[in-house]
């Protein structure tokens, strides 16, 4: 269930500030939305992975405490990272 080398480098091209930016909270949370919905692709065929659920509802709690962060520092970028992601209905 990991990001491979090519995605990881288009996400941190969209979501970055330059090409080496992977740290920024942007990028970090493209790559958690990225992750879960593998994970959540890879439940649908396993229902009984509970490791991957107990996985899959860590990576979701982490991005929310991500996005509270982001919308607490930098509104803006807290709405256009939403609105890039699809995220919230």
């Amino acid at each position: 269930m990991t990001i491979n080398l090519k995605n990881k480098q288009e996400l941190i091209k969209k979501f970055g500030k330059n090409d080496k930016d992977s740290g920024s909270i942007e990028v970090q949370v493209a790559m958690l939305s990225q992750k879960i919905s593998e994970l959540t692709e890879h439940l649908k065929i396993n229902a009984k992975d509970f490791q991957a659920k107990r996985g899959l509802l860590m990576m979701v709690g982490k991005r929310k405490r991500m996005l509270a962060y982001l919308k607490e520092a930098n509104l803006d970028k807290y709405r256009q990272l939403i609105k890039d992601l699809g995220l919230r209905g």
